[in-house]
């Protein structure tokens, strides 16, 4: 898992700025005015051979002025908890703060790595102003023009420097990682609670990469797995748009890292936007997918016509992810909760499915005839070949001639006739179609 950075500070110092600079392209939206920049911001950014996270705190706090303070602090801490180090920008034109002596008081009290950034100096003149903010009491101060990226490949270079040692793939445990994932109170702790209470369940504690709690390393059935949980942040949130901004990040890096995504859903709420993006973003990094229907003690008709309204109602929100299982459980009675890892282990199992080259061409083949492939242009498509090229996650390859003719109905019949072929429970699958 890669490091976190934090980018804090008082509002239109140019956090946003410097976020984009650091990620390498313009996606925050910058504007003068105070409390414009209302998304959620965080990304990649690679320096000397390091990949980092950068969060951007900016453009998130209450628009009511006098709660700003308290707003500015809870980012602060929020971004004490989730990172390995933290810049915190400042702006040269405006000079030392009350804001900013708020906020390097606090940071000064706790152990995380800070850099200051002194934003706006673009002349020599603006460098000399910078150092007045040595009086905040940081060590490693860095002038930078966010916008022209002048003094920006030093930060860098320190932010590199600071960071802590990246452990290396190979000496990491080779076990698979399930995460669950969801919104709040849906039961995602309970859930892990009850699967690592079970007595047939053998449990340890090791480090993890989510920053509220310790993974857990879990036996079952004789299968090993490391359990992810993405519950709330331990720290009481007085401003809710940081706490929810926080815990999207770490759900985000939760579904990165794991092989398996369980999205949990309270059975009693349904399935709202929120859920949605976190399958489609599960199905963007090709992780295995398994949907909960916690709290299924709650339900008064509990009847197998009720599961399947359930389902064709999410499948309905969520078109072309109905290879997803579904499941009902109750995390409090611990109603079939054993069948989360048994389904897991099977959706583990189709991602690393590997289909012989002949075998499969002789499937292809086979569906051509069943489905004939369309002519565009006057000119009749075809599939010469097709292999995979990948397993877990699962990727094919299709060579054809003009591959940028094929419709995506087509496409959607070939995956549809690979699931009822070789199942892929649980699994995005990857086409790529390629002239010949």
């Amino acid at each position: 898992m890669s490091a976190t950075v934090s980018i804090v500070g008082r509002p239109n110092v140019g956090k946003s700025t410097l976020f984009n600079r650091l990620i390498g392209r313009r996606k925050a939206i910058v504007h003068d005015d105070y409390g414009v920049t209302r998304d959620r911001h965080y990304g990649e950014s690679y320096w000397n051979g390091r990949n980092f996270s950068v969060i951007d705190t900016g453009g998130y706090l209450p628009d009511e002025k006098d709660v700003i303070t308290a707003g500015i602090r809870e980012q602060v801490h929020l971004a004490i908890d989730e990172s390995d180090l933290i810049l915190f920008v400042v702006d040269t034109e405006t000079g030392v703060t009350d804001l900013d002596k708020s906020v390097s008081k606090i940071l000064r009290e706790q152990d995380k790595p800070v850099l200051l950034v002194v934003n706006k100096c673009d002349n020599e003149e603006k460098r000399l102003e910078s150092y007045e903010f040595y009086n905040l009491g940081f060590e490693d101060l860095f002038p930078v023009s966010s916008i022209s990226g002048i003094g920006t490949g030093e930060l860098l270079d320190k932010v590199v420097e600071k960071l802590p040692e990246e452990v290396p793939e190979d000496s990491k445990p080779d076990l698979p990682k399930i995460a669950f994932v969801g919104r709040p109170n849906v039961g995602k702790s309970s859930l892990m609670n009850a699967l690592l209470k079970d007595d047939r369940c053998i449990v340890t504690e090791i480090p993890g990469t989510t920053r509220d709690a310790v993974n857990s390393k879990l036996q079952f059935k004789g299968n090993t797995y490391i359990l992810i949980d993405t519950a709330g942040l331990r720290k009481k949130a007085k401003v809710r748009e940081n706490i929810e901004f926080y815990s999207t990040v770490r759900t985000d890096r939760s579904i990165k890292e794991a092989d398996v995504v369980v999205l949990i859903l309270d059975a009693m709420q349904g399935f709202d936007e929120q859920d949605k993006r976190i399958l489609r973003e599960a199905e963007r990094f090709n992780k295995g997918i398994i949907i909960a229907l916690n709290k299924w003690d709650l339900v008064p008709d509990k009847t197998t016509n009720v599961l399947k309204e359930f389902e064709q109602y999410i499948y309905s929100r969520v078109q072309t992810l109905d290879y997803i299982p579904i499941l009902s459980i109750s995390a409090l009675t611990g109603q079939r909760i054993e069948k989360i890892l048994d389904v897991s282990q099977k959706v583990i199992e189709e991602r690393k499915k590997k289909i012989p080259t002949p075998k499969l061409n002789d499937f292809i083949g086979k569906i051509l005839k069943e489905r004939a492939l369309p002519v565009k242009r006057g000119q009749k498509l075809k599939i010469q070949y097709a292999t995979q090229v990948k397993f877990n996650p699962p990727v094919f390859k299709f060579f054809m001639n003009n591959p940028q003719e094929l419709p995506p109905n087509y496409r959607r019949f070939i995956e549809n006739r690979l699931r009822d072929e070789y199942d892929f429970t649980g699994v995005p699958i990857t086409m790529i179609f390629r002239q010949k």
